[in-house]
C-alpha cells in the first residue's frame, strides 16, 4: 500500500499541471525581457478556444461540448446554456470561440456536429445573454461528414469587413482535398450572416462549393491576421513532419496531399515537395511540433515581442516565438518547453499573452522584474 501511495505521489509530481504550478514562480527570459508563467484556472478537459469579453471575463470552450465564462477576479467558472449538440469523438467536439470585434454580445464558434452516423464541422453564431446563449444559428455545415474522428479544423478569424474565415481539415479523406465539390481540406470565407460573398473565387465554378476561399490544407488549427499587412496566416499539422505556416490568398492551392514535406507515419514519402501551381509554405518543420494555434503579439507588456508570431504546439509541448521580416522567418525561439500541450494562444486586452492547454489550463505570460 505504501509503495502504491508513493507511486501516486510521484505521478502527481510529474503531471503537466504539477509542472505548470512549479513553473509559476520561475522567471524566464526572451528577447531582452523577463516574464513569469501565471496559471489562472484548471479544468479537466482540453480548452480548445478562448476569447475576451468586454466585462473582463474570458469565454472558453471545452472539447467535450461546453462553452463557459471565467471571471479572473472571482475565479468563478459558469457554464453557458443553449449550446448545440456536438460530436465529441476522436478530435471532434466544441472547438473555437470568438467574440465579434464590435458587437461584443455576439459570439461565433466552430464545432463537430453529428451527421449521418458520423461528424462534420459546423459554424455557429449566438447572442450572449447573461449565462445563456440565445438566437443560436448554424451558419455553415461542411460537406465533409465522415466517421473518421480527425482533422475538423477550425479556428475563426474576422476580416473586419463583414466576413469570417475558418478552415476544415481533410477528415482523413485525402482524395477529396483537391476536389472543389467537397469542403475537406479547404479554407472558407462567408459573411457574418452565413451567406456566401459573390467575390469568392469559386462561386461560378461548376460543382464547386461556393464558400471555398483556398484549398490544399491538411489539419488547419491556426488562423490569424498579420497586424500590419492584414494578410491571412494559417498553421497546420503535417503527418510525420511537414507542419506548415502558409499565407492564405484567394483561390490559391497549398498542395496537400500532392506536395508536402511530411511522410507517412509508417515511413514512406507522400507525393512531392514542390509542384507548379501549388504554393510553398512560409516555413515548415521536420520533425513535427504539432501547431494548434497561431497569433501575432500586439500587446504592450512585452515591447520586444511586438508583431512576433506565436505558435501553440501540442506534441512539441512549447510555445514558439517567430520573428518575421518581409514575410520570412528570421528567428525562432522555444518558450516554456515541456510544460504542457499548448492548444491556443492569444494577446489579452491587458497586454499579456494568454495560452490554453490540453489538460484544461488557462494561463498568461506576465512581465517579471
Amino acid at each position: 500500500m505504501k509503495s502504491v501511495l508513493s507511486l501516486l505521489i510521484l505521478l502527481l509530481n510529474f503531471s503537466p499541471f504539477a509542472y505548470a504550478q512549479d513553473s509559476a514562480g520561475k522567471v524566464y527570459e526572451s528577447a531582452g525581457l523577463k516574464f513569469r508563467y501565471e496559471n489562472l484556472m484548471k479544468r479537466s478537459d482540453a480548452i480548445w478556444g478562448f476569447d475576451f469579453l468586454s466585462d473582463g471575463k474570458i469565454i472558453f470552450t471545452e472539447r467535450r461540448g461546453t462553452i463557459n465564462t471565467f471571471d479572473p477576479a472571482t475565479k468563478q467558472v459558469t457554464p453557458l446554456t443553449g449550446t448545440p449538440e456536438v460530436w465529441a469523438q476522436g478530435q471532434g467536439g466544441m472547438l473555437d470561440v470568438r467574440v465579434h470585434p464590435t458587437n461584443k454580445n455576439e459570439i461565433f464558434f466552430t464545432y463537430a456536429m453529428p451527421l449521418n452516423k458520423g461528424g462534420t464541422t459546423a459554424v455557429g453564431r449566438a447572442t450572449l445573454d447573461s449565462n445563456k446563449l440565445t438566437n443560436v444559428k448554424r451558419l455553415f455545415i461542411a460537406h465533409s461528414e465522415s466517421k473518421n474522428g480527425e482533422h475538423f479544423g477550425s479556428r475563426i478569424e474576422f476580416d473586419n469587413a463583414g466576413h469570417i474565415f475558418f478552415a476544415v481539415g481533410d477528415r482523413g479523406e485525402r482524395p477529396r482535398v483537391q476536389d472543389l465539390s467537397f469542403h475537406m481540406g479547404k479554407v472558407m470565407r462567408i459573411k457574418e450572416d452565413g451567406s456566401v460573398p459573390q467575390d469568392n473565387p469559386f462561386v461560378k465554378t461548376k460543382n464547386a462549393k461556393p464558400e471555398i476561399w483556398a484549398l490544399g490544407v491538411r489539419s488547419p488549427q491556426g488562423l490569424t491576421t498579420h497586424p500590419e499587412t492584414k494578410e491571412l496566416w494559417e498553421a497546420e499539422m503535417g503527418p510525420r513532419g511537414g507542419d506548415e505556416i502558409n499565407i492564405i490568398a484567394k483561390g490559391k492551392n497549398y498542395g496537400w496531399p500532392v506536395i508536402t514535406y511530411g511522410r507517412e507515419y509508417w515511413g514512406p514519402k507522400i507525393g512531392e515537395e514542390k509542384k507548379e501551381g501549388m504554393e510553398q509554405p512560409l516555413v515548415y518543420w521536420v520533425p513535427s511540433i504539432s501547431p494548434s494555434a497561431l497569433t501575432f503579439y500586439t500587446g504592450s507588456s512585452f515591447p520586444t515581442w511586438k508583431n512576433n508570431a506565436f505558435l501553440a504546439n501540442l506534441s512539441g509541448q512549447h510555445l514558439r516565438r517567430l520573428v518575421i521580416k518581409d514575410n520570412k522567418v528570421i528567428q525562432q525561439e522555444e518558450l516554456l518547453s515541456g510544460i504542457a500541450r499548448f492548444r491556443n494562444v492569444r494577446t489579452g486586452p491587458d497586454g499579456h499573452l494568454y495560452v490554453s492547454t490540453d489538460d484544461g489550463q488557462i494561463s498568461r505570460l506576465v512581465p517579471a522584474k
